[in-house]
């Protein structure tokens, strides 16, 4: 049976996420960003709100990730927009592990 967008989807392992590093992965037809920061993970878009750049693709320091693109940053915990030149937060989805495994579903 196919789940809803509205279920938790498994997304990766915790062993391949490890601490300090990010990874895109497909929630629907979302490109969603999960990080590992200290042992815990987060979700954000990967798209970034300026221009579309690819956050996978940029920096993480801490909790935040830089676009490669024109060096916005956003704070991975929450989506707000930490240095533009955008203005827009990324959109959060709720994580949580289990046995594990990583899921990602829709902030509720």
């Amino acid at each position: 049976m196919a789940k809803s967008v509205s279920d938790f989807v498994r997304v990766a392992s915790t062993g391949e996420i490890p601490e300090g590093k990010m990874r895109k992965v497909i929630l629907g037809n979302q490109q969603v960003l999960v990080v590992n920061v200290k042992g815990r993970y987060y979700a954000i878009g990967n798209v970034c709100t300026h221009v579309g750049g690819p956050l996978d693709q940029g920096i993480l320091e801490g909790h935040e990730v830089q676009c490669p693109w024109h060096h916005s940053h956003f704070d991975v915990t929450s989506g707000q927009v930490k240095r533009g030149p955008t203005t827009r937060p990324e959109p959060v989805y709720d994580v949580k592990v289990e046995s594990g495994d990583i899921l990602v579903g829709p902030k509720q």
